[in-house]
């Protein structure tokens, strides 16, 4: 047996001694782990090492170091197969440089959380069985107080009813948190919000039984909008997407959304939300002629994309508030 199989297998008993399922046990678990501890097929465990490493440096390093090649479409797989359980786990830290940073952020990296490497630079010692012992033991702890950190970094949100959620930070959720705070105060009041996309779990907003009363089946491979809802007042389903750098209610996208809530009982309204003027001036020419555009830095206006529905004199430019005479 290599030096380079071997020390895979000396990973792969780790993984197994920690408690993490088959799959998780697998050679390619092993690879990343030993890649995540910065171990080449010669270094010794107590050599190991905690740099902050994205899925691509990672599947870089197992190529050159172990000569073991990955295509470029199993990123995805070392990301949901792999390094996301060694996270739920409390062996991993995402992004311990910048807790704000998007979950689904390219440049999203993960280290070997400080307790669990001190473990594996014992394995193969007399310390080896007693520190295991201690680490499973407070594993919940460990877990905890990281979850409790992860915590702190989110964006708390307060709904309409005055529920408060919590949504992952970074991304299009800063701007999320404002359509929803800001947005639907001004219009949408007493508004229902039945689905907020966050980026970190699309699904874990969602009232599907409310939306099922109103006509509306999801089923999770629907593309979403970032924040939906309904206007019980006017018996509307506000459909928002939050843009930070893509994704404003074009053509297309409306209508995949006018597909996708077609058995709607309630009317559908169409916005793109921007942080500014300035962040919408790139997109103007995409957005679809029968929607409606809010930013954030002047939350108490619209911009109406609706043709000659809206055309005619406002409140101020009325004759009475000009000097002139109405007709009679």
């Amino acid at each position: 047996m290599s030096r380079a199989d071997r020390k895979v297998k000396e990973a792969q008993e780790i993984l197994t001694a920690l408690g993490f399922e088959q799959r998780q046990c697998n050679a390619m678990a092993g690879y990343v782990l030993l890649t995540l501890l910065d171990l080449k097929p010669s270094s010794a465990w107590s050599a190991a090492r905690n740099p902050a490493l994205g899925i691509r440096q990672i599947k870089d390093l197992i190529a050159d170091r172990y000569k073991k090649q990955y295509a470029e479409n199993t990123r995805e797989t070392i990301r949901d197969e792999v390094v996301k359980h060694f996270v739920e786990f409390g062996m991993l830290i995402r992004n311990p440089d910048d807790p704000n940073r998007p979950t689904n952020s390219a440049n999203t990296v993960y280290q070997v959380e400080p307790t669990a490497l001190d473990l594996f630079r014992v394995f193969g010692t007399l310390g080896w069985p007693p520190m295991l012992r201690n680490y499973l033991a407070n594993r919940t702890r460990i877990k905890g107080e990281l979850d409790r950190h992860r915590q702190l970094a989110r964006i708390p949100v307060t709904l309409p009813g005055g529920e408060a959620v919590a949504l992952s930070p970074g991304g299009q959720n800063p701007l999320i948190k404002q359509v929803i705070e800001q947005f639907c105060a001004r219009f949408a009041p007493g508004g229902v919000v039945v689905y907020i996309g966050d980026t970190e779990n699309k699904f874990e907003h969602l009232h599907a039984e409310y939306l099922a009363k109103l006509g509306v089946v999801i089923d999770s491979a629907d593309k979403m909008p970032d924040v939906v809802v309904h206007d019980t007042k006017r018996n509307w389903l506000l459909l928002i997407e939050a843009v930070t750098s893509a994704g404003p209610v074009d053509g297309k996208r409306r209508k995949e959304l006018k597909e996708l809530f077609k058995k709607s009982t309630a009317g559908l309204v169409f916005v793109t939300a921007f942080e500014t003027r300035k962040a919408m001036q790139s997109f103007i020419t995409q957005i679809s002629w029968e929607t409606e555009v809010w930013v954030a830095e002047a939350p108490d206006h619209l911009i109406h994309f609706n043709g000659e529905r809206f055309l005619g004199p406002y409140p101020d430019v009325q004759p009475s508030q000009l000097g002139g005479k109405s007709n009679p």
